[in-house]
């Protein structure tokens, strides 16, 4: 089977944020709360793999060249964003969105603030790709 019109630049990224999450994985110790650490550490690791991924199907998609460029910032934005949101938690000990993870610990309003709206904004920016994404594989029409 061969493999045509991979985004390069997607699997690419993916490496990175894997590469990113493998050193996160060794920083857990380092971190306040070393269970949100581990957190962290396992977003960048299935975000990564969801990159490579998106990256490999990117030539199965029908995008106009907005919806793709949206597409594609989304998936980065949540990726990165949601990893570099999870370290930010647990450096600082927040624990207003993470209840589970953030058990025992808490942090000043304004960390938790900024934890909270970087959560948000993660988590509506992959639902849109990820509609993107589901309207993208819908079978062309024939001409």
């Amino acid at each position: 089977m061969e493999i045509r019109n991979v985004d390069r630049s997607l699997i690419r990224a993916g490496f990175l944020l894997f590469t990113l999450a493998l050193l996160t994985g060794l920083a857990v110790p380092a971190f306040l709360n070393q269970r949100m650490g581990v957190t962290a550490h396992l977003t960048a690791v299935l975000s990564a793999l969801l990159l490579i991924a998106l990256g490999l199907v990117w030539g199965l998609l029908a995008m106009r060249p907005v919806q793709a460029r949206l597409t594609r910032a989304a998936f980065l934005y949540s990726a990165y964003v949601g990893w570099m949101t999870s370290c930010l938690a647990a450096a600082w000990g927040t624990s207003r969105l993470t209840p589970l993870s953030g058990a025992g610990f808490s942090a000043s309003p304004w960390k938790e603030g900024v934890v909270q709206a970087l959560q948000v904004s993660v988590v509506l920016v992959i639902l849109a790709g990820a509609i993107s994404v589901v309207h993208g594989l819908r079978t062309p029409r024939s001409v």
